[in-house]
């Protein structure tokens, strides 16, 4: 008899790890109709003391709570962050259409940058004749291209650290600028650029989205050919 049982045994695979893993797996209830056996299973804790498996799944699930209450925090910081850009992002494009020339546009943009978005340095250039519009910078095509020519030739949003004599034609009055970014204005042809900056070099990265900037610049190009200008641009 004892025979028969030694044969029987020896034909039974013998279990190791992956096996134990794959049927646990397979039986995902297996503990709970095993109660029993939650109070003699040990995991080694970090500081060299054993716990038991309970005390273990409840270290594990107050771990993953934490974790889910900084994303849900997260989450719900960024949508307030996303409803105040909406705000005040409407109420700048409210008053870019109520602007009746340039000089009024021109100075929603620049207002609204520094008093609503808490912007350190803002700038408008338009082409066209200089000193053509009061309260207004336009500047010469020509004039722009050599000064920041490299920066327009994408006709896309760039952010960084740009060159010192680039920050300081952007930003004439500002004294220092570590970075910025900057849009330029395009429909069929060159119109102008808008620019933002900051005296931390680190404000506005390459990294950063630019689809605000952009939005913004789209608002622009359709509202400059509505408004009377003094001269043709060049």
């Amino acid at each position: 008899m004892s025979g028969t049982n030694e044969s029987t045994a020896s034909q039974l695979p013998e279990l190791d790890e992956e096996a134990v893993r794959a049927y646990l797996k397979d039986n995902a209830d297996f503990l709970q109709r095993n109660p029993d056996l939650l109070d003699d299973l040990h995991v080694s804790h970090a500081s060299g003391s054993a716990t038991s498996l309970v005390e273990k799944q409840v270290s594990v699930l107050r771990e993953r709570n934490i974790d889910m209450r900084h994303r849900l925090n997260t989450l719900t910081s960024n949508a307030r962050d996303n409803d105040n850009l909406y705000e005040q992002t409407r109420k700048l494009v409210l008053k870019l259409i109520e602007a009746n020339s340039l000089t009024q546009l021109h100075t929603a943009f620049i207002e609204s940058m520094k008093s609503d978005f808490d912007v350190e340095h803002a700038s408008m250039i338009l082409f066209g004749e200089p000193g053509s519009e009061e309260g207004c910078r336009i500047e010469s095509a020509e004039s722009v291209r050599i000064e920041i020519g490299a920066l327009l030739k994408g006709r896309k949003a760039m952010c960084g650290a740009l060159r010192t004599e680039e920050l300081s034609y952007l930003f004439p009055d500002a004294g220092e600028v570590g970075s910025a970014a900057l849009m330029p204005l395009y429909l069929g042809e060159e119109l102008g650029v808008i620019a933002v900056g900051s005296s931390d070099a680190n404000r506005y990265s390459s990294t950063m989205g630019t689809l605000f900037l952009s939005h913004i610049a789209d608002v622009i190009v359709r509202l400059l050919p509505h408004l009377p200008r003094s001269s043709s641009t060049t």
